[in-house]
């Protein structure tokens, strides 16, 4: 079997966490302090804060920026639950705002039309899906005229980048992922980027129980905080970071030039930006057929995602969810990635692409 996803982990990681583990300061500490540094200089941000998930950073994204009850946040229903869960976390509302059906991010044209409904809205989070950046030009444009806050959701998007500028820079702060399926991996973990020393310094207390001074505790924080042992793994795995996303797109180049079936729509990419291929997405009418047809020449896949957010059942009683978004229901119906990772060998490519050309 020709897996869906698989995590490189090479000698440098083992190396790097038994450091940690022989030094005995496996929680949080210089480590941690290390891969935040790094982090932010891979980004181009001035401040980085590890986090325990992708999930908490976008958490205490939310919380610092004041995001609360009776607010409300725009934001995309085509995407991990946690994307949408990191708002309700506050108390706020997801308004949900259908995708654009080249990219499968959120629609400019949908935002506008969202802002013109609720114009109380407070804040847009900007899902860059799969590792292909949202369109941001526009989507900036529309929050400066609305005074919306921008928050981005990188989970998928490490190294991506909209016009030459890294995804995790356009708003006020943005959340990443280390989970193993992602580009890079801690194992677990995430990271939040922003420019803003307040907020920093507000998010740096929610992630540590709300203190700024051992036992001192100035907020009702949470215990967000990334150990010594995942920082290590992250940071063998940021100095590879730009060679694992080289090798997904020249293995997305090699399915674009080679996959021919004209039943199988391949993923589109706009010429101003960066994609790094988190995941291939195709799009077929008959899924689970195809799937069946994947699994019967043992090549792995995933559906992501085959419920849109507000059709959740822990949704079902959410506010913003009334309503139709017929393209990301479209596209929830008919999507499968197939395996794009760093670890794909030519034979797995060539493999891979003559059973799909062969699918009928």
């Amino acid at each position: 079997m020709i897996p869906h996803v698989k995590p490189l982990l090479g000698n440098e990681e083992e190396a790097k966490v038994i450091e940690v583990l022989r030094s005995g300061m496996l929680a949080a500490g210089s480590y941690v302090f290390e891969f935040e540094q790094a982090f932010k200089s891979y980004i181009n941000t001035k401040y980085a804060l590890a986090t325990s998930s992708g999930t908490t950073a976008l958490h205490v994204i939310m919380e610092a920026m004041g995001i609360g009850v009776g607010d409300k946040v725009f934001t995309t229903p085509f995407s991990f639950i946690a994307s949408s869960n990191s708002i309700l976390y506050t108390g706020a509302t997801p308004i949900f705002v259908d995708i654009d059906p080249k990219t499968y991010n959120i629609s400019p044209d949908g935002l506008e039309a969202a802002i013109k409904k609720h114009p109380e809205g407070k804040a847009v989070l900007v899902v860059h899906l799969f590792g292909l950046p949202a369109d941001m030009s526009p989507i900036m444009e529309l929050a400066n005229k609305n005074n919306l806050f921008i928050l981005e959701d990188c989970a998928q998007a490490h190294g991506a980048a909209y016009r030459g500028q890294n995804v995790g820079t356009f708003g006020k702060a943005a959340a990443f992922s280390f989970y193993p399926s992602k580009n890079i991996t801690s194992g677990e973990g995430g990271i939040v980027v922003t420019d803003d020393p307040v907020l920093e310094e507000k998010m740096r207390m929610l992630v540590n129980h709300g203190q700024r001074k051992r036992y001192y505790h100035e907020l009702v924080g949470y215990n967000y905080r990334m150990t010594n042992i995942h920082a290590a793994i992250g940071l063998e795995q940021l100095k590879k970071l730009d060679s694992f996303n080289k090798r997904r797109r020249e293995n997305a180049q090699y399915y674009n030039q080679n996959i021919t079936n004209p039943l199988i729509q391949k993923p589109q990419v706009p010429p101003d930006r960066t994609h790094v291929y988190h995941q291939y997405t195709l799009i077929v009418d008959n899924r689970e057929k195809f799937t069946n047809y994947l699994t019967a020449n043992e090549i792995g896949y995933g559906i992501h995602y085959p419920i849109i957010i507000p059709a959740q059942e822990c949704y079902r009683n959410n506010p913003g969810s009334s309503g139709s978004w017929p393209v990301a229901e479209e596209i929830a119906r008919r999507c499968v990635s197939i395996p794009v990772h760093p670890a794909l060998s030519r034979s797995d490519l060539i493999t891979i692409t003559k059973t799909i050309n062969n699918y009928r």
